[in-house]
C-alpha cells in the first residue's frame, strides 16, 4: 500500500486530495496544525505545525512516505512582511532538510503560488519571477529552497495552482459565489479572463504528476483550460442559482464603489468591492498550461458541472437557497 503525507490537508486542497487518497486506498496521513473540516479525516491527522521541527521530522519518519504533497502554507494576503510568512519559507525548508532524510521516499510536490508573478504578468520561463505582495515573495523564496536542493534521492515537482475554487473552498473564491447568490455582482463591461481551476480537476492533475515517473526538477501551473471570462462565469452561476441573468452597469459607477469600499475597509467594516477586488477583477491573467495538459491530458470535469457540484456543496453545508437546489 502507497503512503502518502499531506501537509496542510485540513485546508481546501488538502480537503479535497485527502478525500481521493483515502478513495483509491492509499495509507494517508496529514500534518496540519488545525483540525480537518470533515469529521472523516480526523483518523489520518495529526496536529502538528511545519514550522515544529522536531515533532514534524518525528511524525514524518515514523510514517514513511513514498510521496510527500507539501501543502502547508499561509496563504492570506494580509501580510506586511516576510515574517508574516515564515511557514512558506523555513517549512518549505523543514520539508527539504526531512525528505534528505527518507530512503523510501520517491517523489515530493512542492505547492508554491501563481502570485510568484504578479496578475497580468505571464513569466518568460519558471525562473522568472515578479512577485507583487510578501506573500508572492514568500512563495518565490520557498521555490528557490527546492530549486537548489542537491543531488536528492527523490523526484520533486513544483506546482502552482492558479484560481481553484470548489467544494471546501473558502476566501477568497467563495466570496465570489457569495456575491452572485445575493445579487451583487454586475456585469460592468470591463471584466477579465483568468485562468481558473476546478478543485476535482487539481486533484486530478495533482495524481497525474505523482504517478508519471519522468516528472523531475519542474515546474507547472494547475488550472483549466479554457480561461474564464469572470462575467460569462458569474452569469453561468446567476442562472444555475435559477436568479436569472446579472445585471449590468456602467463602469464609473463600479469605480465610485470601490472607492467607498476602500474608505470602508480603513474602518474595517467588510464591503463588496474595493480597488484592489476592482483591478484584480479587471486584470486578465492567462497563465501557460501547455506542459501540464502534454502530460495529464484534459480534466475530467467541465465549468458548468462544476458550478452544479460547488451550488449542491453550497446548499448543504453553507445554507444557500437554490431552485431545485
Amino acid at each position: 500500500m502507497k503512503k502518502y503525507l499531506v501537509t496542510g490537508g485540513s485546508g481546501f486542497i488538502g480537503t479535497n486530495v485527502v478525500d481521493e487518497f483515502l478513495k483509491q486506498g492509499f495509507s494517508v496521513l496529514n500534518l496540519d496544525r488545525s483540525k480537518p473540516v470533515k469529521d472523516q479525516h480526523l483518523p489520518y491527522w495529526k496536529e502538528v505545525d511545519i514550522l515544529d521541527y522536531p515533532n514534524l521530522e518525528a511524525e514524518i519518519v515514523k510514517f514513511a512516505p513514498d510521496v510527500i504533497l507539501h501543502l502547508a502554507a499561509v496563504t492570506d494576503l494580509n501580510g506586511k512582511n516576510l515574517d508574516y510568512y515564515n511557514a512558506n519559507i523555513k517549512g518549505t525548508q523543514n520539508i527539504v532538510d526531512i525528505a534528505a532524510k527518507l530512503p523510501s521516499l520517491k517523489k515530493v510536490l512542492f505547492t508554491s503560488s501563481m502570485y510568484v508573478c504578479k496578475p497580468g504578468y505571464i513569466p518568460k520561463n519558471y525562473d522568472d519571477y515578479w512577485p507583487h505582495t510578501p506573500y508572492g515573495e514568500s512563495k518565490v523564496k520557498g521555490e528557490l529552497i527546492v530549486k537548489a536542493i542537491h543531488d536528492p534521492r527523490y523526484r520533486w515537482v513544483i506546482i502552482r495552482p492558479t484560481s481553484i475554487w470548489g467544494p471546501w473552498f473558502n476566501i477568497p473564491y467563495i466570496d465570489f459565489f457569495n456575491v452572485v447568490y445575493h445579487g451583487k455582482y454586475f456585469d460592468f463591461g470591463k471584466t477579465c479572463t483568468k485562468t481558473y481551476g476546478y478543485i476535482e480537476n487539481t486533484v486530478f492533475q495533482i495524481q497525474k504528476l505523482i504517478a508519471n515517473d519522468d516528472v523531475h526538477l519542474k515546474t507547472f501551473y494547475l488550472g483549466d483550460y479554457p480561461p474564464i471570462q469572470i462575467s460569462q462565469w458569474a452569469n453561468e452561476i446567476s442562472i444555475e442559482m435559477g436568479k436569472g441573468e446579472i445585471r449590468r452597469v456602467p463602469f464609473f459607477l463600479m469605480r465610485m464603489a470601490s472607492l467607498v469600499g476602500d474608505a470602508l475597509t480603513r474602518i474595517k467594516i467588510k464591503f463588496p468591492i474595493t480597488s484592489f477586488r476592482l483591478t484584480n477583477m479587471t486584470t486578465d491573467n492567462i497563465l501557460p498550461l501547455d506542459e501540464l495538459y502534454a502530460l495529464t491530458g484534459p480534466v475530467p470535469v467541465s465549468q458548468l458541472e462544476g458550478v452544479k457540484k460547488t451550488l449542491k456543496w453550497l446548499v448543504e453545508y453553507k445554507g444557500f437557497k437554490i431552485k431545485g437546489g
